[in-house]
């Protein structure tokens, strides 16, 4: 796909000296490894998209040939199965990107990405991000560890899936989510629908809802509002999760 051998003098992106705020690439480990001014240069080849809540990204089989970075907002990525059934595979937020594996395969995307609130996005068509990975080959080593990162994480919920324990899942998932402190514990909200997460945990709503209550009734947590939940006791959850 990309030749070994490159003219950088071709291929070198446009230095601006002057500073950008919010600079939507700055947010993104794929372009950590650069510098500001190199940072500058490569937002000027990001197209941005507004979407509204609901609105699709993509669909399966979609000719998708743009690598998407999450600005503001989340996306999440699904599947929908022969019965109609969605799964939802995991969800984007600021600062993570798909699109990746289409640009290092050529293949059409195999699910949906859809906007599950207002979201801003800036999108690199597939040529550009081929400039960009001749130009800074450390861009090209962030998606392979991002590509790495996500086969690492469908072993683990293969594992999780295998052993059957709905409550092991919760709690792994309960403790990826950003805290905060709260009185008498660490405030978490959560980022999906009730039906959305379970689908992510590979379970139904109604095992969910049991899972969240008797976590509830053991004081391991407490809710706060309608999606907001207080842990309590860590070291449960953590004991919990490491039956996965």
């Amino acid at each position: 796909m990309i030749d070994v051998e490159v003219d950088m003098t071709r291929t070198r992106l446009p230095v601006v000296q002057e500073p950008t705020e919010d600079l939507c690439v700055a947010r993104v480990p794929l372009f950590n490894g650069l510098r500001h001014e190199q940072q500058v240069g490569v937002a000027q080849l990001a197209h941005p998209r507004l979407l509204a809540k609901g609105e699709q990204v993509y669909a399966v089989g979609d000719a998708a040939s743009l690598l998407l970075v999450v600005h503001t907002g989340s996306v999440k990525i699904s599947r929908v199965n022969l019965e109609g059934h969605e799964h939802v595979l995991r969800v984007l937020g600021p600062g993570d990107f798909v699109g990746e594996s289409a640009f290092l395969t050529g293949r059409t995307p195999d699910h949906y990405a859809t906007a599950l609130e207002p979201a801003s996005m800036c999108t690199f068509r597939h040529e550009d991000l081929e400039q960009l990975v001749r130009a800074h080959p450390i861009i090209g080593l962030r998606m392979l560890e991002e590509v790495s990162r996500r086969l690492g994480d469908a072993e683990s919920r293969l594992n999780a899936l295998i052993s059957g324990d709905v409550g092991a899942r919760l709690a792994d998932y309960l403790l990826s989510l950003p805290g905060s402190p709260a009185d008498g514990g660490t405030a978490v909200r959560l980022p999906l629908a009730k039906k959305d997460i379970a689908s992510l945990l590979d379970t139904t709503p109604e095992s969910l809802s049991r899972h969240l209550r008797q976590l509830r009734e053991s004081r391991v947590l407490s809710s706060d509002g309608a999606r907001g939940l207080v842990i309590h006791d860590v070291d449960a959850l953590l004991e919990l999760a490491a039956q996965v």
